[in-house]
C-alpha cells in the first residue's frame, strides 16, 4: 500500500504540539481592524486548539 500523502494546505494551517493536539490561527486577522475592538484584535493574535469534533478528520490529512 502506497505511503499516504499530505494535504498540503492542511499542513500549512495547522501545527502539531508536543502532546499530539493541533494548534490553529484565528480567522478575521487580516483587514478591515478599525471596526474590531482592540480586545477582540488582541485575543485574535493567540493560536487557538482545534476542536474535538475537527480533531479525527484533519488529523487524517497531516500523517505525520
Amino acid at each position: 500500500m502506497p505511503k499516504m500523502k499530505t494535504h498540503s494546505g492542511t499542513a500549512k494551517r495547522f501545527k502539531r504540539t508536543g502532546s499530539g493536539k493541533l494548534k490553529r490561527s484565528h480567522a478575521y486577522t487580516s483587514h478591515m481592524f478599525a471596526n474590531k475592538s482592540q480586545k477582540q484584535k488582541r485575543k485574535l493574535r493567540k493560536s487557538g486548539m482545534v476542536s474535538s469534533g475537527d480533531f479525527k478528520r484533519i488529523k487524517a490529512m497531516i500523517p505525520r
